[in-house]
Protein backbone atom coordinates (compact mmCIF):
# COMPACT_ATOMS: atom_id res chain seq x y z
CA UNK A 1 0.00 0.00 0.00
CA UNK A 2 2.91 2.42 0.69
CA UNK A 3 4.35 2.61 -2.48
CA UNK A 4 1.20 2.73 -4.41
CA UNK A 5 0.35 5.49 -2.04
CA UNK A 6 3.25 7.14 -2.79
CA UNK A 7 3.13 6.89 -7.03
CA UNK A 8 -0.74 7.73 -6.52
CA UNK A 9 0.62 10.93 -4.55
CA UNK A 10 2.93 11.33 -7.16
CA UNK A 11 0.09 11.65 -10.30
CA UNK A 12 0.24 8.27 -11.33
CA UNK A 13 -2.96 6.99 -12.88
CA UNK A 14 -2.44 3.06 -12.35
CA UNK A 15 -1.63 3.61 -9.04
CA UNK A 16 -4.45 5.85 -8.14
CA UNK A 17 -6.71 2.78 -9.96
CA UNK A 18 -4.96 0.29 -8.02
CA UNK A 19 -5.03 2.11 -4.58
CA UNK A 20 -8.71 3.13 -5.28
CA UNK A 21 -9.75 -0.46 -5.55
CA UNK A 22 -7.85 -1.55 -2.12
CA UNK A 23 -9.89 1.41 -0.63
CA UNK A 24 -13.11 0.30 -2.25
CA UNK A 25 -12.14 -3.96 -0.73
CA UNK A 26 -10.68 -2.54 2.14
CA UNK A 27 -7.66 -4.19 1.26
CA UNK A 28 -4.75 -3.73 3.61
CA UNK A 29 -6.68 0.07 4.38
CA UNK A 30 -9.93 0.73 5.82
CA UNK A 31 -12.78 0.65 3.60
CA UNK A 32 -13.42 3.62 2.33
CA UNK A 33 -15.61 4.44 -0.85
CA UNK A 34 -14.81 8.08 -0.44
CA UNK A 35 -11.47 7.55 -0.56
CA UNK A 36 -12.37 5.08 -3.48
CA UNK A 37 -13.99 7.39 -5.58
CA UNK A 38 -11.83 10.28 -5.27
CA UNK A 39 -8.63 8.06 -6.27
CA UNK A 40 -10.54 6.94 -9.43
CA UNK A 41 -11.80 10.45 -10.05
CA UNK A 42 -7.79 11.13 -10.76
CA UNK A 43 -7.00 8.28 -12.85
CA UNK A 44 -10.18 8.94 -14.69
CA UNK A 45 -9.29 12.41 -15.41
CA UNK A 46 -6.11 10.47 -16.92
CA UNK A 47 -7.87 8.16 -19.30
CA UNK A 48 -7.57 4.85 -17.12
CA UNK A 49 -10.56 3.59 -18.18
CA UNK A 50 -11.27 0.96 -15.24
CA UNK A 51 -11.47 4.01 -12.75
CA UNK A 52 -13.96 5.48 -15.86
CA UNK A 53 -15.84 2.53 -14.91
CA UNK A 54 -15.58 2.67 -11.76
CA UNK A 55 -16.42 6.33 -11.13
CA UNK A 56 -20.07 5.07 -13.20
CA UNK A 57 -20.83 2.77 -10.96
CA UNK A 58 -20.10 5.45 -7.92
CA UNK A 59 -22.22 8.07 -9.10
CA UNK A 60 -24.95 5.64 -10.54
CA UNK A 61 -25.45 3.72 -6.85
CA UNK A 62 -24.12 6.74 -4.85
CA UNK A 63 -21.11 5.13 -3.63
CA UNK A 64 -18.98 7.62 -2.16
CA UNK A 65 -20.23 10.01 -4.45
CA UNK A 66 -23.79 11.76 -4.01
CA UNK A 67 -25.93 10.20 -6.69
CA UNK A 68 -26.11 11.66 -10.18
CA UNK A 69 -27.55 9.02 -12.89
CA UNK A 70 -26.46 11.87 -16.02
CA UNK A 71 -22.44 12.23 -14.59
CA UNK A 72 -22.94 7.94 -14.41
CA UNK A 73 -23.67 7.95 -17.88
CA UNK A 74 -21.15 10.42 -18.78
CA UNK A 75 -18.40 8.23 -17.05
CA UNK A 76 -20.05 4.91 -18.83
CA UNK A 77 -19.34 6.61 -22.38
CA UNK A 78 -16.08 7.24 -21.47
CA UNK A 79 -14.81 4.27 -20.41
CA UNK A 80 -16.86 2.45 -23.45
Amino acid sequence: VRWYRLAADNGGAQAQNLLGGLYRSGTGVGRDFAEAARLDRLAADQGVVDSQFHLGICYEDGIGVSQDIAEARRWYRLAA
